[in-house]
């Protein structure tokens, strides 16, 4: 099989996946293999691996006694978790499913546990959350839900080369948006979509989070960071759905993925993760600022960002 193609367009991907009449997830894991001269089933079994540290988040992550090491947050997944097992969500088992999953994962990270940064550690939660969710309440098979993050990382790679995952360059459309968008990625294959399909979703994800602000309240990535994982797989979720409905975006993927570049580039250094504006510079924001690093931290009309989170965006 020839390799025509790259990680600098979702077209790209597309393309090359109908041309292959394959999945894109097929199509990366062969391209890999070649590339790292490794056999497919040596690449699977990294994967593998990482999906595997995915699922060992959950059960940690959704303790009741759970809190993160600030103090700040902690105690939500097992909220969700129980509303889950009651049977009794408002949205339904697969979207409580994902929403306790997701926050389990982005608590477990703030109270320093072992997590994959899918693609950072501040967008953690969306994509195990995603795929976990739909081996468990759509029967999707572990290896097929492991192979989704070979589709869902090739997206990844796109919107890097592209524009950015980091919220320090890019603000948080960069980290859960593009977290979102891998997971509607990953979503829409396991559901049975086609890679055009799959090219929709990811339009459709990104574009709804456009424009999205990293503002970690301390500097810290907890507040809001948690909950806008659960936010990010919920969305995920919906552009799956739109995009299996035959539903298509008016902007391409290419495009929007181009657009959230300009957004970023545009954007306030003050809304990319320095905790100068935002949530962060509300008078609760300072409160709790003060609260972690106590009253000289907060003596300042600027809340600065901590050493914490210097490496948590990379």
């Amino acid at each position: 099989m020839e390799f025509d193609f790259n990680y600098c367009s979702v077209s790209s991907l597309t393309a090359a996946a109908k041309k292959a009449g394959c999945s894109i997830s097929h199509l990366v894991l062969k391209q890999q293999a070649v590339q790292m001269e490794q056999t497919e089933e040596q690449i699977f079994c990294h994967m593998e691996k990482n999906y595997e540290v995915m699922a060992a988040c959950i059960s940690p992550g959704s303790q009741e006694d759970l809190r993160s090491t600030s103090g700040l947050t902690g105690g939500s997944a097992y909220k969700m978790k129980q509303v889950h097992l009651s049977g009794n969500s408002l949205t339904g088992s697969l979207m409580s499913g994902a929403l306790y999953r997701a926050l389990a994962v982005s608590e477990l990270n703030a109270a320093m546990g072992r997590i994959v940064a899918a693609p950072t550690a501040g967008s953690c939660g969306i994509l195990p959350a995603a795929i976990l969710t739909m081996e468990q309440e759509q029967k999707c098979s572990r290896k097929d839900c492991i192979m989704s993050l070979f589709t869902a990382s090739a997206v990844g790679m796109v919107i890097a080369n592209n524009a950015s995952l980091a919220g320090a360059q890019g603000g948080c459309q960069a980290e859960c948006g593009s977290a979102a968008a891998m997971a509607a990625a990953a979503i829409v294959e396991l559901a049975g979509g086609t890679p055009e399909m799959v090219e929709q979703a990811v339009a459709i994800a990104l574009k709804n989070i456009l424009g999205l602000v990293c503002d970690p309240v301390a500097g810290l990535v907890e507040i809001p960071c948690i909950k806008r994982n659960a936010s990010g797989v919920a969305g995920a979720f919906v552009a799956a759905e739109l995009a299996l409905a035959g539903i298509e975006s008016a902007i391409p993927a290419d495009e929007v993925i181009w657009a959230m570049k300009k957004v970023g580039d545009a954007m306030s250094s003050s809304l990319k993760e320095t905790a100068e504006g935002g949530l962060a510079a509300t008078p609760t924001g300072k409160k709790l600022h003060q609260q972690v690093f106590g009253s000289f931290a907060g003596s300042s009309d600027k809340a600065s960002g901590c050493s914490f989170c210097k490496g948590c965006s990379s």
